[in-house]
C-alpha cells in the first residue's frame, strides 16, 4: 500500500460514518430504529429523525424531555429532531462532538415515510465541511412485504426508496405467502440489482450487518445480484398475476380501486441495467458522454457504479455517481491473468437504456 493510499485509509477511519434509514410509512423504520437504540451494540449513535408524527422514537427511550433539539437517549445515544435544515443540523452535531461537549461515534438518519432520499445523500457531498467529517456509509430501505407491491405500484417516492437502497430490508414477511414474498423480492431485483434483500424480523436483525457496509465508498466490490442477470432469459419478462385484494391495512389510507388493480405487469419507473464489455474506452469520449447525460437525466439518475476499463490505464478504475455528481477514482491493477472488461450498473427513473447503451458503446476504442 502506498503512503498516499495509507493517509486516504486512515483519513477515512477518522471520519463519523453515516446510515440513511429509508423506507414508506409503516414499513417498520421506527421499530428498526429503536431496536438499534435499546440493543446494547457499545457504540454511540447520534440519531437524527426527520420523521414528524406521532410515532416518534423519544417517548420510551428518553431520559429527559427537553424543548431542545438534541436530546440524550438511554443508552449513550443522542436524539434530534430536525425542525430545520440537514445540513444545518450536522454541521451542529459536528462543532458539538469537536468541542467535546456531545460524544457519538455514528450517525443515523431515519428520513420520512414520503422522502426522496437522494437529496440526504448529496448534503454529504456538497458541503465541504460535511465532506471532510462525515462519511456516508449506505442506504438502508425497508420494504412492508405484506403492503409493499401496492405500495410500489401508487407511490413514486417508495420506488425512488429501493432504487437507492445498498441494503433492502423487508419486514412483515410472517403476514404473508411464500410466492408473495418471492414475486416481491424478484420485482425489487429488477428495480435495484446492487443491493442485498434480506427479509428481516426486527426482534432478531443482526444490528451489525446494518452498519459499515460502504456502500458509497468506491472501493467496494460492485455487487450485482446474478439473479439479475439471468434477465436475458426468456421468463424474467413475465408479468406477475396475484391477487392484492385485503393486503391493505385499516391504516391505508388508499382510495381502493381494486377492479383493474389486480393482473398487470408492474410498470415500474425506477429500474436498472447493466453495461458490460470486454472493450476499454476511449477516456475522453466516455467523459464528454457522461458529462451530457448527467446533464439530461440527472435528476432520474438515482444510482450509478461500476468499474471501467479505460485505454492507456492498466488498472480498474473506480466509478460511481448520484443524480447530477459523479467520481472516478484508481482502484487494483489488471492481474497478469485478467482478462480488463467493463461493469456499469444504471439505477433510475425511466432512463432511456437504448441511448445509454449506444452511446457507451461509441466511446469504446
Amino acid at each position: 500500500m502506498s503512503s498516499a493510499e495509507r493517509l486516504e485509509k486512515k483519513r477515512l477511519q477518522n471520519m463519523v460514518p453515516a446510515t440513511v434509514l429509508t423506507g414508506f410509512l409503516g414499513a417498520g423504520k421506527t421499530t428498526l430504529l429503536k431496536r438499534i437504540l435499546s440493543e446494547y451494540h457499545g457504540k454511540r449513535i447520534a440519531v437524527i429523525e426527520n420523521e414528524f408524527g406521532p410515532e416518534s422514537i423519544d417517548n420510551e427511550l428518553l431520559v429527559q424531555h427537553t424543548d431542545e433539539e438534541i436530546v440524550e437517549l438511554s443508552n449513550g445515544c443522542v436524539c434530534c429532531t430536525v425542525r430545520g435544515d440537514l445540513m444545518r443540523t450536522l454541521n451542529e452535531l459536528r462543532t458539538r462532538r469537536q468541542s467535546g461537549e456531545l460524544n457519538f461515534e455514528r450517525v443515523i438518519i431515519e428520513t420520512t415515510g414520503m422522502a426522496n432520499p437522494g437529496p440526504v445523500c448529496q448534503t454529504f457531498f456538497m458541503d465541504d465541511d460535511i465532506a471532510e467529517y462525515f462519511r456516508l456509509d449506505a442506504v438502508i430501505t425497508v420494504v412492508d412485504a405484506k403492503h409493499g407491491m401496492e405500495t410500489l405500484d401508487r407511490q413514486e417516492e417508495a420506488q425512488k426508496q429501493v432504487g437507492f437502497a445498498d441494503r433492502i430490508l423487508v419486514s412483515k414477511k410472517d403476514l404473508v405467502q411464500e410466492h408473495d414474498y418471492q414475486s416481491l423480492r424478484a420485482r425489487l431485483l429488477r428495480m435495484n440489482p446492487r443491493a442485498s434483500i434480506t427479509p428481516v424480523h426486527f426482534g432478531e436483525t443482526d444490528i451489525a450487518s446494518l452498519l459499515d457496509i460502504s456502500g458509497f465508498n468506491l472501493d467496494t466490490i460492485l455487487d450485482i445480484d446474478p439473479e439479475f442477470l439471468a434477465d436475458e432469459h426468456p421468463d424474467a419478462a413475465h408479468a406477475h398475476h396475484h391477487d392484492h385484494e385485503g393486503e391493505c391495512g385499516e391504516h391505508c389510507g388508499h382510495g381502493h380501486d381494486h377492479a383493474h388493480h389486480h393482473h398487470h405487469a408492474h410498470n415500474d419507473e425506477v429500474g436498472a441495467f447493466v453495461f458490460r464489455s470486454n472493450r476499454a474506452f476511449d477516456p475522453e469520449r466516455l467523459e464528454e458522454f457522461l458529462g451530457g447525460i448527467v446533464q439530461v437525466y440527472g435528476p432520474d439518475l438515482l444510482r450509478y457504479k461500476g468499474i471501467l476499463y479505460l485505454k492507456g490505464i492498466n488498472r480498474r478504475m473506480l466509478f460511481q455517481g448520484v443524480h447530477m455528481m459523479m467520481g472516478a477514482e484508481p482502484g487494483k491493477p489488471w492481474l497478469s491473468g485478467e482478462k480488463p472488461n467493463t461493469k456499469l450498473v444504471f439505477i433510475g427513473r425511466k432512463l432511456p437504456q437504448e441511448i445509454f447503451q449506444r452511446g457507451l458503446e461509441q466511446c469504446l476504442v
